[in-house]
């Protein structure tokens, strides 16, 4: 069943009429009826969900990536309207030249690109730019919601915006890239961790007018030598607009209308004075005299007046701090209707869980901006919740009738959240045994802090897995059944067990992780410039050397996937704790650094190393053939090794950034390991000499005589 998605990348089920989560209406949602159509594959890889959006140069998709546990991503469509193989060539090195730099950006806050897709579809050529989906509002969906109530934001969230978004923007710029198109459209709020994101860099735009109007001028291609007029009317700085020419306080004076327009809830012309064009924002707002100077400072009109530096900015916003303040998530008051509590049900069409090893590189996005739909108004937004809160309970009721249940502990609640009730007695026709044996297994299910209703439907799917006979059939408490119900008891009795090499607090959650909660994993992960493969390949180890059976099963949508993502909840926090990572720095004048440990049984470490473009690197790991080692690149476009018995690896490296190492144990009992890493530039180029004149040939020379060949390297 293909599942589809609201404007704000919730995940509903195929034929949803409105989104689960957030209430929004699917039926107003455009779908691909033209072109490329709903549940088409690209590229042997990303099944389109529906159409997002359409611009000048393309249509933009949400879709799913088989190889990425089926994560959503955003496809943008570059498809001029001059089909010839030579403007697609010349648009795909303009775009991979952009791409490349972006590629390189590294900061949480900084939603990566995933690849540039060329595809021939239907004799046409088209490229798409691909990004990873994020869940969450532009700034701009915010404002206008706050809007309809009466609201703007106020200056404490600003300022709490300005120290949160600033630090990215002293990154980019510190590498040599300006965003060039900031505006409450281009910033997003995400909800995996309310932090906001930098969106929709403005190269990517660059790149494609750059293709459409020097093609249309001149019938040939060319890269942009000059500047691109580039950015919105109102948020770009007049030098931008008039010449294209951009610097650092080009993206400043842009953020400073981005807040103007927050606390204003006014957009830029009207906050312009059109006789002398000055700023006249303090009709509309009352801010303390600091921000009001600093807002001031990044709009002067001439260049040189401005703050030159992010970091002049943030100075001024804390003349007293040594160090910038850590970034915290912004808990924005209520803009709306609270949302549904969506009820956890463990079944088959609920639990979002994830197969036990797919490739998953280094998370990379650059979602296209979404609007909130606001499909009506407040109150029929109440009702509607309300509604399907009401079909939910009873859906769950039906669902979790006692009838319905195999095992042994027919705890059932009211409630549809996870609860921790006392079971009711067992039934009077178990023999005093049975009844004592399953009061053990209630009482450790209840130590382990494992919600009832999930813990059932775990057992049935081990227990089917074992007797594929049974599978569907409800035991009954008669005495013909009472083998049955052992077995099954016994396999509670050892899942149990099982998990209880799993921390409390990852399994009280068992039954209620989702997509959601591996978005927050991939953001956390990312802090340590870890991808979210190298998390999963943790994961994996830990949770098949306790379940080898499910080795190549493919359980999305199983119960078990539940504890799988509890696996790699505990090792996000090992990784996070230091645990089960290291970063190498090679030593001052040194090419290589060693490191060493030992593996427990599942275990795993991931180092990572900052290395260039060009280098050569080798690596060599001394361990048993137990240990796997994998190697991924920093955009996780490049895999190196992955999961393989080798040890010995050679290469030229094709981008800057953290290289990841993972070594994991497929080991029974503990393993010492032994990892090299070294990385040496390439040789710099010998000074040509200049030509000297061939000697004039000697008179006496015998002409049949053959001159010796001059060495050459084997290839």
């Amino acid at each position: 069943m293909t599942n589809i998605y609201c404007s704000q990348g919730h995940q509903n089920p195929s034929g949803s009429k409105f989104c689960l989560q957030c209430g929004e209406k699917m039926l107003d949602i455009p779908n691909v009826n033209t072109g490329i159509q709903a549940g088409q594959t690209l590229g042997d890889r990303y099944v389109i969900v529906r159409l997002l959006g359409q611009g000048g140069f393309g249509k933009t998709y949400l879709a799913e990536d088989i190889n990425r546990f089926r994560e959503p991503c955003v496809l943008k469509e570059f498809s001029p309207q001059v089909q010839t193989p030579y403007v697609v060539q010349k648009a795909e090195e303009l775009f991979q030249r952009e791409a490349t730099v972006l590629y390189q950006l590294q900061h949480p806050q900084i939603p990566r690109f995933r690849e540039l897709l060329h595809i021939n579809l239907q004799g046409k050529e088209s490229l798409f730019l691909v990004q990873d989906h994020v869940a969450g509002e532009t700034y701009n969906s915010l404002l206008n919601t706050r809007k309809k109530q009466g609201l703007k934001f106020t200056e404490i969230e600003v300022r709490q915006l300005l120290q949160q978004i600033l630090p990215v923007l002293e990154y980019i710029h510190s590498v040599g890239v300006i965003h060039r198109d900031i505006s409450p459209d281009n910033l997003m709020l995400r909800t995996a961790d309310q932090l906001p994101v930098l969106i929709d860099f403005g190269g990517v735009k660059q790149v494609a007018a750059t293709v459409a109007s020097q093609y249309y001028q001149s019938a040939t291609i060319t890269s942009p030598t000059g500047g691109t007029l580039l950015g919105k009317i109102g948020f770009a700085p007049p030098e931008q607009m008039q010449t294209g020419v951009v610097s650092p306080h080009s993206d400043l004076y842009a953020l400073a209308v981005t807040m103007l327009v927050l606390l204003t809830g006014k957009q830029p012309q009207e906050l312009i004075d059109t006789q002398n064009l000055t700023w006249q924002w303090r009709r509309e707002v009352n801010l303390s005299p600091v921000l009001g100077q600093i807002l001031d400072k990044m709009l002067s009109p001439r260049p040189s007046d401005r703050y030159q530096t992010t970091h002049q900015v943030l100075q001024a916003l804390n003349p007293q701090a040594v160090n910038y303040p850590p970034t915290q998530p912004t808990v924005y008051p209520p803009t709306q209707p609270p949302k549904p509590i969506t009820p956890v049900i463990p079944t088959a069409e609920t639990v979002a869980v994830s197969p036990p090893k797919t490739p998953i590189s280094q998370p990379v996005v650059t979602p296209t901006p979404q609007t909130t739909s606001t499909w009506t108004t407040t109150n029929i937004f109440i009702v509607t919740v309300a509604l399907f809160t009401s079909a939910g309970l009873l859906w769950w009721g039906f669902n979790n009738r006692p009838g319905d249940r195999l095992g042994s502990d027919p705890e059932i609640t009211s409630s549809p959240t996870p609860s921790l009730t006392e079971s009711p007695e067992p039934s009077d026709q178990y023999s005093p045994a049975e009844r004592e044996r399953k009061q053990k297994l209630s009482e450790r299910r209840q130590r382990l802090g494992i919600e009832s209703n999930f813990y059932v439907s775990l057992i049935n799917q081990i227990f089917w897995e074992k007797n594929p006979s049974l599978e569907g059939r409800t035991l009954s408490d008669q005495p013909e059944d009472e083998s049955l119900r052992s077995q099954w008891d016994k396999t509670a009795a050892q899942v149990l067990e099982k998990l209880s090499f799993l921390s409390e607090k990852s399994r009280r959650q068992m039954g209620t992780y989702t997509s959601a909660e591996r978005d927050r994993w991939k953001v956390e992960v990312n802090r340590k410039n870890v991808g979210s493969r190298s998390l999963y390949d943790l994961g994996d180890a830990a949770f098949l050397h306790i379940f080898p059976e499910f080795k190549g099963q493919e359980f999305i949508n199983q119960p078990i996937g539940q504890v799988w993502h509890a696996f790699v909840n505990d090792k996000l926090n090992a990784i996070l704790a230091n645990s089960a990572f290291q970063r190498i720095v090679f030593d001052p004048d040194a090419t290589g650094k060693t490191v060493s440990g030992t593996l427990e049984p599942g275990g795993g470490k991931v180092f990572i190393a900052e290395l260039a473009k060009e280098q050569t690197m080798e690596v060599k790991l001394e361990a048993s053939s137990q240990v796997l080692l994998s190697i991924y690149s920093p955009s996780g476009n490049v895999t190196f090794l992955e999961d393989s018995t080798q040890r010995n690896v050679s290469k030229t490296l094709p981008e800057n950034g953290f290289y990841e190492f993972v070594v994991i144990s497929t080991a029974s009992k503990p393993i010492d390991y032994q990892l090299t890493v070294t990385a040496e530039n390439p040789p710099e180029p010998e000074p040509t000499e200049t030509p000297t004149a061939e000697p004039t040939a000697d008179p006496t020379a015998d002409p049949t005589e053959t001159p010796e060949p001059t060495p050459s390297a084997t290839p």
